[in-house]
């Protein structure tokens, strides 16, 4: 018991510590942003320099609900729990139709995480249940680790709430495998996540976008960027009540803009 509780107060001494180091502001990154005129930040972290950029540092502990950002963790749980055996499995749809047409189909695993089919992923969700699903939350931990709002909505219209700060700590310990999860589940996420290579940069990424009351949008981008070998994990979030037709694509394209910004720095 001893051991737990010591146990216990290292990781809570590492969360803290994530949660106070500090954050550079970034004007360039500032300059992008606000540009775009969208709310929110763009939140980087150098791995070898152990150091955090933003464009707005006071809202990267600010928290949102994830959605489908969600997909990278309910992926692995799904793996360990053996309720989707493998990124390859195919999933079987409920013959609902949908306005998304490409989720109305049988998908595999890693394409159903590709296109963030969400029917497909309710169900996972549902097959793990919730007290599966609260005990890998509490173990990570992840966010605020309220699944409250109904078991295929929670982190869609629910009360899950997560920081960009979180979810940077959080790909960190996925990319480093310090997750509690097995090496099959961790590898298999990463490898579903990896993007096209744009030169010589290369992607493992995550979108989400939920759309709350009163029309608030929460857009996503997370993941982690390389080039040259030198690792630059981020999280973009925007939020607006009146999101332009570039919204879906502003998540993505002001991310890369910043990091391209910071990869040539030594």
């Amino acid at each position: 018991m001893k051991h737990l509780l010591a146990c216990l107060g290292f990781l809570a001494f590492v969360n803290l510590h994530a949660a106070t180091e500090p954050i550079a502001k970034r004007p360039d990154a500032q300059a992008l942003l606000d540009e775009s005129g969208y709310r929110g930040t763009l939140l980087i972290y150098d791995l070898a320099q152990d150091t955090y950029f933003a464009s707005h540092p006071d809202i990267a502990d600010e928290r949102f609900i994830p959605a489908s950002t969600f997909k990278i963790l309910s992926t692995q749980v799904a793996l360990q729990t053996g309720v989707v055996p493998h990124a390859d499995t195919r999933l079987k749809w409920d013959g609902i139709e949908r306005g998304r047409r490409e989720t109305n189909r049988d998908l595999d695993f890693r394409d159903a995480f590709r296109i963030s089919s969400v029917p497909h992923y309710q169900a996972i969700v549902k097959e793990i249940g919730a007290e599966r699903m609260q005990a890998a939350l509490d173990s990570i931990p992840y966010g605020n680790q309220d699944i409250s709002g109904g078991i295929t909505q929670f982190w869609l219209t629910g009360a899950l709430r997560i920081s960009p700060r979180e979810q940077i700590e959080f790909l960190r310990k996925l990319y480093q495998n310090e997750l509690p999860f097995s090496s099959h589940a961790m590898e298999s996420v990463k490898s579903m996540m990896r993007s096209p290579s744009e030169g010589d940069t290369t992607y493992h990424a995550k979108t989400g976008w939920a759309v709350l009351p009163e029309n608030r949008n929460i857009g996503w981008w997370g993941g982690w960027a390389e080039k040259e070998g030198r690792i630059l994990f981020f999280a973009t979030v925007l939020d607006s009540s009146s999101p332009g037709e570039d919204f879906g694509s502003a998540r993505i394209e002001l991310t890369k803009a910043a990091l391209q910004k910071i990869f040539p720095e030594q």
